[in-house]
């Protein structure tokens, strides 16, 4: 027999098995003898009062033991199959190309970027000597900007597909099990990219393909339709379809897309700073004592306010993580954050950004549908020249900046390249500063302790999602006015971090193969 039943635990009692079997016992009216097994199914944390709890959804075996096969996915050979194009190797890309594997199509992968492990030490350059490869970075790269820049897997989106699906993929090639339980999983950016190459390994065994160091400079499209690519090699490839999945920091295709009379919108995004307290004030904030303990895992947050009609948010927020920089191209300056499988770092950071319309960026206007994009380059390279042209970030004390004065000193940081003390009140644009300083103190009300000068403000957050939309049909999934092109994941403008766009990419294959079939 088996019992499906969820319970409230303290942190000690949610721990171990040892703790919460006599518990559950005692709830089921049964002997503990007669409890064969206990698997948890979900597991979250309740903070919201003083006396945190722990609850557990579990499912109870009574005289019968639990099935404890995993889920997994069969994929077939595919090298005789239809082709299918795919431009990007990040979580959209490739989870696309592992769908249509298993609907009988052969993905071709092309992805400007390297391979994870060559992918790495472009990225140590960046550290070390402030050298940026616009093709090899944080952003570009095989499995896409999160495999060394987040590695959560939360997503919101109910309705863009099959979320345990992503999750029981992530786990057959190689991510811990515990992800399928939390509320908010997350691999970490040390086991992420080891899960990424047994992606690849799985398409290059079916046959299909992925091409590295493969940047798409053209499409072929003749008739409005999409026949196939040309890369900077001077290349070029036909397919019966391509899946456009090049993440939201490929502003060149955005322009090569201009170029070929294919639609585009401005779409609303967000600019703002990373935030870093230590973890041990985040903790005592979330948690509501002085230390967290031995029983709880570093505390994350998450805050939503209206500041002058325009949302102020946390946002990609990394207990026990880092500072990166995320520039992806020399002569900016971006940060982003991440996390290690064991959110073990002394600090917590998280982007604090501002919402944007397009309506705000009316001196952009002669840009057009480009108005956001040339925005985000004006703040990124004001910010990369503020520190004499390098990946040192502008920094300031959080108090400082909602006070309106430059910090005399900074607080140590997780930001590796360095911090420089720059009077980030002023710097940034108005309509960003103004409405973060009013919205930290928002926050600051509800969760008193944010507002401290132990705290930093790094400049500049600005890759939060694209300023651009690739407009598609809702049910084929194809461009408005390009048939054939299936533009898919953050970089068209339908996703917001790996999870969704994982799903997209599922979704876009899906459409793609129900088309074919047509």
């Amino acid at each position: 027999m088996k019992k499906e039943l969820n319970i409230s635990l303290t942190p000690k009692q949610a721990s171990e098995e040892q703790w919460y079997r006599p518990i559950i016992a005692k709830k089921l009216g049964v002997a503990d003898a007669d409890i064969t097994a206990i698997v948890v199914r979900r597991k979250s944390i309740d903070a919201r009062q003083r006396q945190i709890r722990i609850n557990l959804g579990v499912a109870v075996y009574l005289g019968e033991q639990p099935d404890t096969e995993r889920v997994t996915y069969e994929y077939q050979h595919v090298g005789s199959k239809p082709p299918v194009g795919i431009v990007g190797a990040g979580p959209a890309g490739l989870f696309a190309a592992l769908r249509l594997i298993e609907l009988g199509f052969k993905p071709i992968v092309f992805e400007r970027g390297k391979n994870v492990s060559d992918r790495k030490r472009d990225i140590a350059l960046i550290h070390r000597d402030h050298l940026v490869d616009p093709d090899s970075n944080y952003g570009f790269g095989e499995g896409g900007a999160g495999t060394f820049s987040d590695g959560k897997l939360y997503t919101r989106s109910k309705k863009r597909g099959n979320v345990r699906k992503i999750l029981e993929v992530f786990v057959q090639f190689g991510a811990d099990p515990q992800i399928l339980i939390d509320a908010h999983p997350h691999i970490g950016t040390d086991k992420l990219p080891q899960v990424i190459r047994g992606m690849r390994e799985q398409i290059l065994a079916c046959g299909g393909e992925i091409h590295f160091s493969s940047r798409v400079t053209d499409l072929i499209i003749k008739n409005d339709q999409c026949k196939g690519l040309k890369l900077a090699n001077g290349n070029s490839y036909e397919f019966g379809a391509l899946i456009l999945a090049t993440g939201h920091s490929a502003r060149d295709i955005y322009e090569m897309l201009y170029r070929n009379g294919v639609n585009l919108e401005a779409k609303t995004f967000a600019m703002g700073v990373r935030v870093e307290h230590p973890q041990a004030l985040i903790d005592s904030i979330q948690y509501h004592q002085p230390q967290r303990g031995p029983y709880l895992p570093a505390a994350t947050y998450s805050f939503v306010e209206q500041v002058k009609d325009r949302g102020v948010y946390s946002f990609c927020m990394c207990p026990g993580g880092f500072i990166v920089p995320a520039a992806t191209a020399p002569g900016e300056l971006v940060v982003n954050g991440m996390s290690a499988s064991k959110r073990n770092s002394p600090f917590a950071n998280s982007g604090l950004v501002v919402e944007v319309r397009p309506e705000d960026l009316r001196e952009f206007q002669h840009h057009g549908v480009f108005a956001g994009l040339e925005f985000q380059k004006q703040v990124e390279r004001l910010c990369f020249m503020l520190n004499g042209q390098t990946q040192l970030a502008p920094a300031q004390r959080l108090a400082d900046f909602v006070a309106g004065k430059k910090s005399a000193d900074l607080p140590d940081s997780s930001y590796r390249p360095g911090l420089v003390a720059s009077a980030l009140h002023d710097k940034l644009p108005k309509r960003i500063a103004s409405r973060l300083r009013e919205g930290i103190q928002q926050i600051d009300k509800k969760s008193k302790g944010f507002l401290s000068n132990e705290a930093l403000a790094v400049g500049v957050e600005s890759r939060t999602s694209s300023p651009v939309r690739i407009p598609r049909n809702d049910l084929d999934m194809q461009h408005i006015h390009i048939k054939g092109l299936y533009p898919c994941g953050e970089g068209a403008g339908y996703a917001g971090g790996i999870a969704s766009s994982a799903m997209d990419g599922e979704r876009c294959a899906e459409a793609l193969a129900q088309n074919f079939k047509k």
